[in-house]
Order: C-alpha cells, then structure tokens, then sequence
C-alpha cells in the first residue's frame, strides 16, 4: 500500500534523507523511530504530498504519487501531533467540508458526522467552535477527519498527542481494527513502549538512513529484549540514567551527588 523508493531530501548541503526505501503491506502497522533530526519529519512531508524529494519515488496503493497525486492522495489520511483546524469553524461543519471535498452527498455528510463525533464523545460541542477546544478535543476532531472518507492508507505523527485515557484506549483497539480491513498504517513516535504493543515492523532512522529494520518479534530478540534497548544501540543515544544524573547534579545536595 506504501512504497518508497530511493527517497532523497536535502535542505541546501544537508542531507536529511539518504536513499531511504521503506514499504507498508496490507494489514500492517510499520513504525518509523528516529531521534530528532533523523529524517522522520521530511519522510513524512513526502508521503502526503507537501514536499518533492529530490530523489526518489513514492507508490500510495499503487498510484505514483508524483505523477498522480490527487489520486494517490485520496488513498490517504494524514493525523499530526498538532494539527491546525479552522478554528472558527464547528466540528459539524469542519467534518462537511472534507466529506464536500470528496464528493460525499449531504445525507451521508450528516450520517458519519453524528457517527464519529459521538463515538468520540463531542456530540454536544457539534456546533461550538473549535477555538475553544482543549488540545484533546482538537486531536479527536482530527482523528475525526482521518476517518470520515474511509482511507486505506493512514500516515500517524504523535496520533495520540492530547488523548485522555480512555480515547488511547480506544484509538489502539481502532488500530487493530483498521489492520483487519487490510489498511496500511505508518506509525511516527517517541513513545517506544506504545510502539512496541502496536507496531508488526519497526524501521529505525538516524542521521538520515536506515541504521535498523525488522519485524517487531525479530527486533525484541536482539539488544536485551526491548525495543529501548534496540532503539539506543542503533542511534547510539547516551544512556538515559547518566543525563539523568547529570541533570541533577546542580539540584541534589553535594552530600547526595556522584
């Protein structure tokens, strides 16, 4: 359902992505770690269509997304970390302008509007605008729009960013549930131990390349058993206990210090 090949990104004489290939199949969840820095971002960027690699090709079910990119792009939902709403719009009237976008007819528009905002729980705000929404309920409007055209393939950054509890909950079963309809996910995140229950395959980034790949069964046999420790050893991150304490050495007693 993604396919990328050769991807290349440079920022003047930086090279942010170095000849990355990476596929997502039908049905799978693939993570894509990497420390700040690391290429993620400009991967992503490429993938829904804001920014032309240098170097490279990207298929989103098939379709080329150079050559056909409205097609492709159809394919696809898009979920950030913080995403930038019409703040002086309604979720109701938000969620109406993706569903007129993709030719939905106002009958349906409504039908899956009431649907998704009240399974998220925002059927009393329909008509508020979205100004005043906490980070969490901008983040379920969000996820709203990602499902509102029935997307088989979605592109997550940071997707559960300002989720209450129950929402993650909820969002990891939605996961699982997409996967079993066959659809394609491409998982962005720090948070190594929700990736670890989520992700079938993990491909690692640093400095621009693939520095580590596998299946999530493969990758939790190597490096001590986790996907922490895997994730230290490919990027070569400083141990997190020794920042640790060399952040506290100004804040603990002189009798307390190392």
């Amino acid at each position: 359902m993604i396919r990328v090949q050769n991807l290349v990104v440079r920022y003047g004489d930086k090279l942010a992505v170095d000849h990355l290939g990476l596929e997502v199949r039908p049905g799978e969840i693939l993570a894509l770690l990497g420390p700040n820095g690391a290429g993620k971002s400009s991967t992503v960027r490429c993938l829904i269509g804001l920014q032309r690699p240098q170097e490279g090709k990207i298929f989103l079910g098939g379709r080329d997304l150079a050559k056909e990119p409205k097609e492709a792009r159809k394919l696809l939902a898009y979920m950030p970390e913080n995403a930038t709403l019409y703040e002086g719009l309604t979720p109701r009237e938000i969620l109406a302008l993706r569903g007129r976008l993709f030719g939905f007819s106002e009958e349906e528009i409504r039908t899956k509007t009431s649907h998704l905002l009240e399974a998220l729980g925002l059927l009393e705000v329909i008509d508020q605008a979205t100004a005043s929404f906490s980070k969490g309920m901008k983040q379920k409007v969000v996820l709203a729009l990602a499902l509102m055209t029935r997307a088989r393939i979605f592109v997550l950054d940071e997707p559960l960013s300002g989720l209450d509890a129950e929402t993650t909950l909820v969002f990891r079963q939605l996961l699982t549930k997409l996967c079993e309809q066959g659809c394609a996910i491409l998982y962005c995140s720090h948070m190594l131990d929700v990736v670890e229950r989520i992700a079938h395959r993990v491909l690692i980034l640093s400095e621009g390349k693939q520095v580590a790949a596998g299946s999530m069964e493969e990758c939790l046999k190597k490096e001590g058993g986790t996907l922490e420790a895997l994730f230290r050893s490919a990027t070569r991150a400083t141990d997190p206990k020794l920042v640790a304490e060399q952040l506290l050495q100004d804040y603990l007693e002189p009798e307390e210090r190392l």
